[in-house]
């Protein structure tokens, strides 16, 4: 069944790589969006400012930020609907601002629950990440896997999930959890895998620096999660539901970097960067998720799946990123946390 009552959206995290996808796919569908941008003082407003100029009588672009509960209550108390994306996702960054997160990532959750709550939001949708199962203790990896801290931002999105689902079972609050495991695709910044691979090889670099090579992923294009999230917007009778949207196909880093160098018809090098390496004990060495309930409840099947699908997303990441000016090749090397 679908849901047709949420006319207008708040995006929190609308100006970074899913969100914005998130806010275009909204707009065409016909919805208003709210889009929220996490203030600067150069006004700048990620990639929301390369939304096209026909958007933007259906967007309005507010700037703030979500650990101010006040701030929060003033884009919260007329929308239909929250997607709540914004969030510290650095992985190595959270080992050196562990309290950043938690201010964030655990507090903001909570101030957006509150509001959505008072308001009585009708369909709350909180952004989960595979990262809170930690490594693989069974695979594929169902949505009934323990949950574990292996790193403090893993941590402080657990805490974000449990709070969210609290307000389910304390307060009727219709909020559901969408756990996007490794999305890549257009607009990614280089901090994540993916294009740190592509940037350093199309760079020119004879050889690119790559943390645990051994780790397996289960990575989802980008327009399958944003498709994801669209499909939870129309369905009915979810609240109190957490949803793994993944592609079930696990592929190691070392195969992700020899599918690329055939995408790029060129010889790739691998060289050790042990800045780039976690903690052994915080390192998550296997994620392979199962992605059954999302087809049966959200009717969700992920078009970039296996490996042509894997191939295929991998070829479009490199066109983009080939072609957009405002991605710098210059530093590629550098390591970004």
């Amino acid at each position: 069944m679908k849901s047709d009552n949420c006319h207008k959206c708040l995006v929190t995290g609308a100006d970074g790589f899913i969100g914005s996808h998130l806010v275009e796919a909204l707009i065409a569908s016909g919805k208003k969006v709210r889009a929220l941008s996490f203030y600067n003082s150069f006004g700048f407003t990620g990639w929301l400012g390369s939304l096209p100029k026909e958007y933007n009588q259906s967007v309005e672009v507010v700037s703030g930020d979500i650990r101010d509960s006040n701030f929060v209550r003033e884009i919260v108390r007329d929308v239909d609907c929250v997607f709540h994306l914004a969030a510290l996702i650095g992985i190595p960054y959270s080992y050196v601002a562990p309290q950043s997160y938690y201010d964030t990532n655990v507090l903001g959750t909570l101030n957006i629950l509150q509001a959505a709550r008072d308001f009585q939001c009708q369909k709350i949708i909180c952004t989960s990440t595979s990262e809170v199962y930690g490594t693989a203790q069974f695979v594929p990896i169902s949505e009934a896997h323990p949950l574990v801290g292996q790193s403090p931002y893993s941590a402080s999105k657990i805490a974000a999930d449990q709070l969210a689902y609290s307000y389910f079972c304390s307060f009727g609050t219709p909020v559901s959890i969408i756990r996007p495991f490794n999305t890549y695709g257009p607009r990614q910044s280089l901090r994540a895998v993916i294009p740190t691979i592509i940037e350093q090889a199309i760079s020119g670099s004879k050889e690119i620096s790559l943390g645990e090579i051994n780790s397996t992923r289960d990575f989802n294009f980008v327009s399958d999660t944003v498709a994801g999230f669209m499909k939870a917007l129309e369905a009915t009778n979810i609240a109190g539901e957490t949803i793994n949207l993944c592609s079930n196909y696990e592929v190691s880093i070392e195969e992700v970097v020899n599918i690329i160098s055939q995408c790029l018809n060129r010889k790739i090098i691998i060289r050790n960067d042990k800045r780039r390496i976690r903690p052994e004990k915080s390192e998550v060495y296997r994620l392979f998720g199962d992605n059954a309930k999302a087809k049966d409840i959200l009717g969700w099947t992920p078009k970039f799946s296996g490996l042509d699908g894997l191939q295929k997303g991998l070829m479009q990441t490199i066109d983009w990123m080939k072609s957009e000016p405002s991605v710098n090749v210059k530093g590629a090397t550098q390591y970004r946390i």
